[in-house]
């Protein structure tokens, strides 16, 4: 099986026993079945089992540790996507790339873990569910999500009743989406998953952050607002007013990818700030004597884009320790859909968010399983051999391309048998029934009490 066989050899030290090592190995499978939905019963019945209680073990009660599963498929993942495997002969590391971006997954009730009236990007606004913030580790090989966080809003965090029903450990305090951000980069630093850069969306353009990344030896690329205060000199603008100071001849055009309606090129320009964020400088903008003396170590520029017909302008704020070309700040401000590319595939293929768990341990393995599905996928769909050898009239191997070739051979077919559906069918009925006693007989618990 290649690649699975590796994952899953790097992993194997992460278990205690053999039984829930192999019962991880048939649930990446699970994920990677086609079937109509991706929960434990719907897995548990396409592998062959004759309950889904093995599998609920293994996501609540089971022996084993998660974050360190994740960490070791983090290290292989990036090994890969870098080069720097010994199987691997090419060091891409130079232009990896940290992307940082939150996506949301609706559910129908608050007692899932974290779950709140909020807003998510992905969802089109306001709406009930749960946040994750999620690392994205680019090269020029591929990408994949390497670690993920869980955003505990400010009240969901302080409920003690609810923290104690979801089983949110005690040491796991309200932390806003910045600060999990630099939580992931500095947890990536401590695993030596290295990458010369950090990219993220206004969300993550504040000081602390940007801060917190120059600490770690990072260069930047940060969206932020119109409004956002730039320093020129002894002055304070915004990055609005800024672009003024750019005159006709500052712009380039310069080609940011090709999509499948052609050509994508937008006009680009950059200005020169004065940091506000040196390391252990002063929380201030407006008091620059810190942050010039931190000066010499780099340079901090205003990127700014501009739509070649709309005339729309978008805003980036960088961060570099040497002299960085146009050209290479435009490349990493455009790979941030990169992780919206990962998002949009690890859901639709590895069902990461359509696991119906509502505890915080739950939680964190189901989407641990689902990503290590999505890196295998990843990390085999970027290695496949490429070169004159190959037919020119193709694109690249896509991660749903090679879903659809892998399941058969690799992939098990869902079992189908006649014997084996009428047994879940009929262990889905009795148990829907004694839920429904269950239910009948609470409320006509509550009518008493009330």
């Amino acid at each position: 099986m290649g690649f699975l066989d590796a994952v899953m050899a790097r992993i194997a030290g992460c278990f205690r026993r053999c039984e829930p090592r192999r019962l991880v190995r048939e649930f990446v499978l699970g994920l990677l079945m086609e079937l109509e939905d991706h929960n434990c019963w719907t897995i548990a019945e396409a592998l062959g089992h004759s309950g889904p209680h093995r599998l609920q073990h293994l996501l609540s009660r089971a022996k084993w540790d998660e974050r360190q599963v994740l960490d070791q498929t983090a290290v292989w993942a990036a090994g890969h996507l870098t080069g720097d495997d010994p199987h691997e002969g090419q060091d891409a590391g130079q232009d990896a790339v940290f992307i940082l971006d939150e996506t949301g997954d609706a559910k129908s009730s608050t007692d899932c873990v974290g779950s709140a009236r909020q807003y998510s990007g992905s969802l089109g606004g306001v709406a009930l569910c749960q946040v994750t913030v999620n690392l994205t580790y680019v090269t020029t090989r591929g990408h994949t999500i390497i670690d993920r966080r869980l955003y505990l809003p400010r009240d969901w965090a302080g409920d003690e009743e609810r923290r104690e029903l979801a089983g949110v450990p005690e040491h796991i305090e309200f932390a806003t989406k910045p600060q999990l951000a630099a939580q992931m980069l500095a947890h990536a630093h401590d695993r030596a998953i290295r990458a010369p850069f950090a990219a993220g969306d206004e969300v993550y353009g504040g000081r602390d952050l940007r801060r917190h990344i120059r600490s770690l030896g990072m260069n930047y690329v940060m969206a932020v607002k119109h409004d956002h205060p730039v320093a020129l000199g002894p002055h304070t603008t915004t990055a609005r007013k800024a672009v003024r100071l750019i005159g006709d001849g500052g712009w380039q055009r310069v080609r940011t990818g090709t999509g499948t309606k052609g050509v994508r090129s937008y006009d680009w320009a950059m200005l020169a700030i004065t940091p506000d964020d040196t390391p252990n400088g002063p929380d201030q903008a407006g008091d620059q004597a810190g942050d010039q003396a931190g000066d010499q170590a780099g340079d901090a520029v205003l990127l700014v884009r501009r739509h070649r017909y709309t005339r729309k302008l978008s805003y980036y704020r960088c961060f570099t320790t040497g002299p960085a070309p146009l050209a290479r700040l435009v490349a990493v401000a455009t790979l941030r859909w990169k992780i919206e590319e990962d998002h949009q595939l690890a859901k639709q293929a590895c069902g990461l968010d359509k696991g119906q768990t509502t505890r915080w341990r739950s939680w964190h393995r189901w989407s641990c399983l689902a990503l290590l599905a999505y890196t295998y996928l990843a990390v085999t769909a970027a290695t496949q051999p490429t070169g004159p050898d190959q037919d020119p009239d193709m694109i690249a191997i896509t991660v749903p391309e090679l879903l659809r070739n892998i399941r058969g051979p690799i992939v098990p077919e869902p079992r189908r048998d006649p014997e084996h559906r009428r047994a879940w069918s009929t262990w889905r009925r009795r148990h829907q029934y004694r839920a429904r006693k269950c239910h009948q007989a609470w409320h006509a618990y509550a009518d008493t009490t009330t």
